[in-house]
């Protein structure tokens, strides 16, 4: 079967770019029922190494001749025991007659009754497997005929395309799943970062700093951004940039970008392990807000790690908050003499030299993650 240009278009593109979309391959899906002529169809996606009680991802695409019927129910069509999903050969296409149970005829007659009632008189399966990444299956139905072959040779084509699109997507994920607990971890500390380069324009920026920063668009730079300071402040960060980009490795210097606010960078010299190709940031910029971890999970997590008991270990949160032990036993409803015994008593169980030890302790530890 030759593939012409509009093939590449509106099928094989579609199909890299999707991977991308929230759902992915929305328009590839829209576009494959399009091009087979297919009256509705779904395609399920499920991850290998998510939870039983998961929700696969599930995109409904239906032809605008069908734009107010309801969607495809997958979990009816599962129900039926056609022929079990795990089984389908990679990248063949199935015709619905081989999902059938012809071997008993009281289970054909009631999957071809609920088939029919859900206006699925002709369909085609396809499996795509990404081993130990993820599932995907495709189904695309009609009502009043069945697929031509040039439809069915489209299905087939495809395959393995989406087969190496599906095994993308899975490593794709797995480094969105790595990047927002990095981001997570930092947001509870009230950190953020940004990527710039040697000139203090803006490559790449998280949840917290573009929460607490301004940004520009970088006239000199389409996809570039800068963030949006006072001149002599901006002056200075691309400076400093400058600087540090020719500096050794380790560098780093502080600078205020909001007075008002109060809010200082860390600049440092990027040294980030990066595999090619790539384009390496020259210094990372680091802010660090006011915000300190839930006071609950903190004390359980240096109860669970000191041995402490959940009073002991309130109070020595409240230690690192700041407060002295008879400003922290008031607060917790201790009497002095109690609050001087529990703190001995602390001291004991963590090993800790005073006061200041405990505090380090503490903050070099899990709890600021709690």
């Amino acid at each position: 079967m030759a593939f012409l240009p509009a093939d590449q278009r509106e099928l094989f593109l579609p199909i890299v770019e999707g991977i991308h979309e929230n759902p992915p391959w929305s328009a590839f899906m829209r576009n494959l029922v399009a091009r087979t002529y297919a009256r509705r169809a779904f395609m399920l996606i499920a991850l290998a190494n998510a939870p039983a009680d998961h929700e696969p991802t599930v995109l409904h695409v239906a032809a605008p001749r069908a734009a107010n019927e309801p969607p495809l129910d997958f979990r009816q069509i599962h129900a039926l025991n056609l022929h079990p999903y795990g089984q389908l050969r990679s990248e063949r296409v199935y015709d619905l007659d081989e999902m059938l149970d012809y071997d008993r005829r009281d289970q054909l007659a009631r999957q071809r009754e609920v088939l029919n009632a859900m206006g699925v008189r002709y369909g085609r399966w396809l499996r795509i497997s990404a081993p130990g990444v993820a599932d995907a299956w495709l189904l695309l139905v009609r009502e009043r005929e069945d697929f031509s072959a040039s439809a069915v040779a489209t299905l087939s084509t495809i395959a393995p395309h989406l087969a190496s699109a599906l095994r993308t997507l899975g490593a794709l994920i797995e480094q969105r799943l790595q990047a927002a607990m990095a981001q997570a971890a930092l947001a509870r500390m009230g950190a953020g970062q940004l990527a710039l380069d040697a000139g203090g324009r803006v490559m790449a920026a998280d949840p917290e700093a573009e929460r607490w920063l301004a940004f520009l668009p970088d006239p000199d730079h389409a996809q570039g951004r800068r963030l949006q300071l006072l001149p002599e402040t901006a002056r200075a960060l691309e400076a400093r940039c400058a600087e540090l980009a020719a500096a050794p490795a380790g560098a780093t210097t502080a600078l205020m970008v909001d007075e008002r606010r109060a809010i200082w960078l860390l600049l440092r010299k990027a040294n980030l392990a990066l595999v090619e190709p790539h384009a390496a940031p020259a210094v990372i910029a680091t802010l660090r807000m006011g915000r300190r971890e839930n006071e609950r999970s903190a004390v359980r997590t240096i109860a669970a790690i000191h041995g402490l008991s959940d009073r002991e270990a309130a109070l020595a949160h409240a230690l690192t908050m700041g407060e002295s032990i008879l400003e922290a036993g008031r607060r917790l409803r201790l009497t002095p003499e109690t609050a001087r015994n529990y703190s001995k008593r602390i001291y004991a169980k963590t090993g800790a030299r005073g006061q200041a030890d405990l505090v380090r302790m503490v903050l070099d530890g899990l709890a600021p993650f709690s």
